[in-house]
């Protein structure tokens, strides 16, 4: 059930995944070859008179090109059809009794259909028709040419084939729907994830809008008020500061307008300002209300706008996946600050350990999930310069730790 490139067959399941199932085919063709091989032989020479030699000639070469079957099964049909034919015309040359079949005798027939197994696994529906009308075909003519007094069973032949090609030819099928929906569902997932971190940049890209805006707006105050705040100001600092504050507004315009692309049509322009580290206790609580306890350990440090924007979003996407996938389980929320000038500069630490839900629920809150929410957290800590741990606990809980620097060295 494998794809055959041109110039370099493959054998018959060489895409199993099990050692054995990949060996079938050779071991099935060499107990058929190393079976029939003799057998022929002496049923053709002794049992239908055939002169000897001609006989090994024909159980040659309706009997090795099994061997090729597990590579190139349609070309093996070739000797091994033309064989069938020319040993059935052979028969006619010898007087053999009426008892015998003809013209296909029973170790011919187990040859052929083990071939037209083979078949049905490779070949397209065409070629399948194809040698099912020439096997039909080679029965009819040759029922005409039948010697007196003998049974043919030309078709049993065909009615044998004709079930083995279309039962091979379902399975083969069956097997490509299936490699198809799985590569399609592979690359459906990789959509989805593809998707989700180009919304969340999106996302980011329309929160980290505000935080600067409102620095520009602030420079822009400064600089327009500077001649009325301070007192002398020679000209050429007015005309500095006039030249900062044009700047910052057409950098406030050329933001608005790179917002209006980001966001979707449905969405409004959010009134709010962005939330920080002082609004986390409200995320604890929320949960806690959900039916979980939670142990919240605040963080009182000044941090940059940008640092308390992600550590709030990475303890919401946290806690909402305790709520889908633990609910009722006791959560540790924790902020805090780390002073490591030395190398690596201050750092903000958010931590988000879940244990095990007491009872496992009744039926999950989201079907599905597919992890993505991960992406977001990462997003945001590589936007920060910073690192996230996140992973299952031995007990069944989980974890989140995520470390994001204050330097403004780091930041940038």
């Amino acid at each position: 059930m494998t794809a055959v490139k041109e110039g370099r067959p493959r054998a018959l399941l060489a895409g199993a995944s099990r050692p054995w199932v990949r060996l079938l085919p050779w071991g099935v063709a060499f107990v058929l070859c190393v079976a029939l091989l003799p057998t022929t032989i002496r049923v053709l020479s002794v049992d239908y008179g055939l002169n000897a030699g001609i006989a090994s000639a024909l159980a040659v070469v309706q009997s090795a090109p099994l061997l090729l079957a597990v590579l190139r099964p349609l070309q093996a049909w070739y000797l091994v059809f033309a064989a069938d034919v020319a040993g059935a015309l052979a028969l006619l040359a010898v007087d053999f009794e009426e008892r015998l079949l003809w013209p296909f005798p029973p170790m011919e027939i187990v040859g052929y259909v083990g071939l037209c197994l083979a078949l049905g696994l490779r070949e397209r529906r065409r070629t399948l028709l194809l040698v099912w009308l020439a096997t039909a075909g080679a029965g009819i003519g040759l029922e005409f040419v039948v010697p007196h007094g003998t049974n043919s069973n030309s078709t049993v032949l065909t009615m044998l084939s004709g079930v083995t090609l279309v039962f091979a030819g379902a399975l083969r099928e069956r097997h490509e729907v299936q490699r198809r929906l799985a590569e399609q569902e592979t690359i459906s997932e990789a959509e989805r994830g593809r998707r989700t971190l180009l919304e969340e940049r999106a996302r980011i890209a329309r929160e980290l809008h505000d935080v600067v805006a409102h620095h520009m707006s602030v420079i822009t105050v400064q600089a327009d008020t500077a001649e009325y705040r301070l007192d002398r100001l020679p000209p050429e600092a007015r005309e500095e500061f006039t030249s900062i504050a044009a700047t910052a507004r057409a950098s406030l315009g050329e933001m608005r307008r790179l917002l209006g692309v980001l966001r979707n049509e449905e969405e409004h322009g959010e009134l709010a300002p962005q939330p920080g580290l002082t609004q986390i206790a409200q995320l604890a609580q929320a949960t806690a209300r959900a039916g979980g306890p939670v142990e919240f350990t605040p963080c009182d440090a000044d941090v940059p706008e940008a640092v308390g924007l992600s550590a709030y979003r990475i303890v919401q996407e946290a806690l909402a996946n305790v709520v889908r996938h633990a609910p009722g389980s006791r959560t540790q929320v924790s902020l805090s600050v780390s002073d490591s000038p030395s190398r690596d500069g201050a750092r903000l630490t958010v931590l988000v350990v879940n244990g095990p839900p007491p009872k496992p629920p009744a039926a999950p809150l989201e079907v599905g999930g597919t992890g993505h929410g991960l992406v977001g957290m990462r997003e945001r800590v590589r936007l920060a310069g910073g690192t996230l741990d996140a992973g299952p606990l031995p007990d069944g809980g989980f974890r989140v730790v995520a470390q994001l620097p204050l330097s403004e060295r780091d930041l940038t």
